[in-house]
């Protein structure tokens, strides 16, 4: 039997994104902490590793059962805490149930079929949990604002997803979608960090400069695409993000209450170890 679950003290239900709604990043806080019940981020430590411990439980049943599948999408700007992210919630999964697929450009075999082929073939089998490190919203979100396609072809994607997504959720796929939410004014900071820094300088791209001069336009487009795309079935989350060790306490609390939901078993054995005999 694994232990109970720690408390998820409203992770969930406050940073979904409920479906029809309008999403204004304006009335989101980037740096906020509401959700930490510490006098002090030292206390943040205790708190995460239970975290991490009850994650791995769970998905050491979800591997063992075999019957569900996890999706989860995590989108950010450039420097928003993906990689890291990723690699503190989910360091004590069994990598066997967990793989990562990071979507970058496609390549010219990837243009040379419709825009999802690509995130279809990495989505989960039973049992198994796949992150999406960016995801098929690159293909709505990017060539909106750098206009490689026109507004009819970005906004029949958004139509084309919710019925991806819907399909992925109706054949048992449960979704999860995260969208790390910085400041501008931390992205600035982040971009020097990696500048003043030799050994993040492999981490820094010039055309990240680009899509920083375009940013307003890329938050009007992920305010469009999550207010349009989060539903019941893949609903979006908006995470604080300014705050790293912030923003990994609240994706494993959603990660742990959505596996929580879903109310799994070990299988059940049909023999009797008690029959058994171990030979010297």
């Amino acid at each position: 039997m694994i232990n109970p679950i720690m408390p998820v003290r409203g992770a969930l239900e406050r940073y979904r994104v409920k479906p029809g709604t309008k999403v204004d990043f304006g009335e989101f806080d980037s740096s906020e902490k509401v959700l930490f019940s510490g006098a002090r981020k030292e206390d943040v430590d205790p708190q995460f590793d239970e975290l991490q411990d009850q994650l791995q439980s769970l998905q050491k049943v979800l591997y063992a059962q075999n019957k569900h599948r996890i999706l989860v999408v995590m989108q950010a700007m450039d420097t928003g805490g993906k990689d890291g992210c990723i690699k503190h919630v989910f360091s004590n999964i069994d990598p066997q149930g967990l793989h990562v697929s990071s979507f970058k450009k496609p390549s010219e075999e990837e243009l040379a079929h419709d825009f999802l082929w690509r995130a279809h073939s990495k989505v989960p089998s039973t049992g198994q949990m796949v992150i999406f490190n960016r995801s098929h919203y690159e293909d709505i979100i990017a060539v909106r604002v750098k206009k490689i396609y026109p507004e009819e072809v970005w906004k029949r994607r958004q139509r084309h997803v919710i019925e991806f997504e819907r399909m992925l959720a109706e054949e048992g796929t449960t979704i999860v979608k995260i969208f790390l939410h910085i400041s501008k004014a931390e992205q600035k900071r982040r971009l020097e960090a990696r500048l003043a820094n030799p050994l993040k300088h492999w981490k820094f791209n010039p055309d990240d400069l680009v899509d920083r001069s375009h940013w307003d336009e890329f938050m009007n487009a992920y305010e469009d695409v999550i207010g349009k795309t989060s539903t019941e079935i893949a609903p979006w989350y908006v995470v604080p993000a300014d705050r790293k060790w912030y923003r990994n306490l609240c994706v494993a609390r959603i990660m742990l209450d959505t596996l929580k939901k879903l109310d799994m078993e070990f299988p059940a054995i049909s023999w009797d170890p008690g029959n058994l005999k171990i030979d010297d």
